[in-house]
């Protein structure tokens, strides 16, 4: 479990939005907003999780995450819903969904799930920046110049440290069946 993640519930239905903070509020920071509006004034680049109500009086939750996108926060949305999906929601920009009612176990693994992802896709993204360094440099410099100098010793290290620890996620992600969660936006695409 993620201690230092915020989570940020988002339900118009008051109880229901306490019931889902209480739930999580052992192993994550909980915020809860009300409705759309208050949804945004409390939305900061600390929320790493958004729990978002589609139906709601004034601000949607479609709006409130079209508005969170277009606004650049980085942060992972599940939309927990009594709304059944449909073919609008493949134009979305959420990263799961739910449908009410939810269970307390359904909840607690899908924050988990959707904010081991934001750790797996940085490391993937550093790995791949610091590969594509490492692979630059030994295009342009001497094997001799290479071994020589410390900062390309570092940056090796930092990619072995990196590759063996998007390994061991991918293999606890696949051991867990989270994995092909983790890839179902990569399944949507193709």
């Amino acid at each position: 479990m993620s201690e230092g993640t915020e989570v940020l519930v988002v339900d118009d239905e008051s109880r229901l939005a306490d019931l889902f903070a209480a739930w999580l509020q052992s192993d994550w920071a909980v915020e809860t907003a009300y409705d759309g509006e208050q949804a945004l004034e409390k939305i900061s680049d600390s929320v790493e999780v958004v729990l978002l109500d589609r139906r709601m009086p004034g601000l949607s939750g479609d709006e409130v995450l079209e508005r969170l996108r277009e606004e650049g926060y980085d942060c992972r949305v599940v939309m927990v819903t009594a709304v059944d999906p449909d073919f609008d929601i493949i134009e979305m920009g959420f990263d799961d969904y739910l449908v009410k009612p939810v269970s307390k176990d359904e909840l607690l693994e899908m924050v988990d799930d959707v904010s081991g992802r934001s750790d797996y896709e940085s490391a993937i993204q550093e790995y791949y920046a610091l590969v594509s360094k490492k692979a630059l440099l030994e295009s342009e410099k001497a094997e001799r110049e290479l071994e020589d100098n410390a900062e390309y010793r570092e940056l090796c290290d930092r990619v072995n440290d990196l590759e063996q620890a998007v390994d061991e996620t991918v293999t606890s992600m696949s051991s867990h069946d989270e994995f092909v969660g983790a890839f179902q936006d990569l399944q949507t695409e193709n």
